[in-house]
């Protein structure tokens, strides 16, 4: 799926990991985001694994990894611990952590609860959790809508989104900010439409959003006064949907310690749409550091 990597499956807990390594150097992490899989990283992966040793999974409940049942099984914490868990088993200790969406939050959360294995954080696209479910406007509820009708209970989203998957998860790929449908790569295109057809898949993806209301809101309400103190990089479209409502570097300056930020061209998705500009950014933020920093 990604040029040059090794495919992978890490069993936690009877939670199978689907993931591929690459390259050589420092470890580095990526995590995707919904409604996604780790195709996403098919054309910065092999970038970064110039100069890292790069490890892309599928989140739990997404791709080819597990989808286990109950919404417990799907906060930030939980996927996170698959992901520690994960980087330990390849022998990565320390490593570096970069994040889309979802895959933000999941790292955003590793941060907190495992400072001493994360050297770096690089987060997209997102604002703090906790921020966007206390401070919503009618603004954020209507562009980000996807939050409470996932959320509702099971299986009303799931019946809804299995009479016609690619028409919701298009719509997803469109509607945060601006994108066409031929901004995707169409290998990556057609990954994400074989993941996203899987009815346990539409399942956990909905349990992952249930997840935010019913487990990370407490989580993260538990831990507002901590501040992750790794160097961090924000990226975010800017001409996304949170950049329209937010100062996206604003909502995490309490946050983050040693904040960089910086817009990226295009909207939510601006990894598939300018991968290469993502790659650079990332890649130039990681050149300015250590493994030890």
């Amino acid at each position: 799926m990604i040029p040059g990597f090794a495919a992978h499956v890490f069993t936690r807990d009877g939670v199978d990991i689907a993931c591929e390594t690459g390259g050589d150097g420092p470890p580095l992490l990526l995590l995707h985001g919904f409604p996604q899989t780790r195709a996403m990283w098919a054309r910065i992966a092999p970038r970064l694994a110039e100069t890292h040793t790069v490890v892309c999974p599928d989140l739990r409940g997404y791709g080819a990894s597990s989808k286990p049942r109950g919404a417990e099984n799907y906060s930030f914490r939980a996927m996170g611990a698959d992901q520690l868990s994960l980087m330990a088993h390849l022998g990565f200790h320390r490593f570096h952590l970069a994040g889309h969406d979802r895959g933000g939050r999941t790292a955003h959360r590793m941060a907190l609860d495992a400072p001493e294995r994360v050297a770096s954080l690089a987060l997209m696209d997102i604002v703090p959790t906790h921020h966007l479910l206390t401070c919503l406007t009618h603004e954020v509820a209507r562009a980000y809508y996807h939050w409470f009708f996932l959320a509702q209970p099971h299986p009303f989203p799931e019946r809804m989104i299995e009479a016609d998957p690619d028409a919701f998860y298009e719509r997803c790929l469109l509607g945060f900010g601006k994108a066409a449908l031929s901004d995707f790569a169409p290998d990556q295109l057609a990954a994400y439409r074989a993941a996203w057809r899987d009815p346990e898949a539409i399942r956990a993806m909905c349990d992952d959003y249930r997840a935010a209301l019913d487990h990370d809101l407490a989580l993260d309400d538990a831990d507002l006064d901590r501040r992750v103190a790794c160097p961090a990089l924000v990226l975010w479209g800017a001409q996304g949907a949170m950049a329209a409502v937010y100062d996206v570097p604003g909502t995490w300056a309490g946050r983050l310690a040693r904040m960089e930020a910086r817009p990226m061209p295009g909207g939510h998705f601006f990894p598939d749409q300018h991968p290469d500009a993502t790659a650079e950014a990332l890649g130039a933020f990681l050149a300015s550091l250590s493994l030890s920093a």
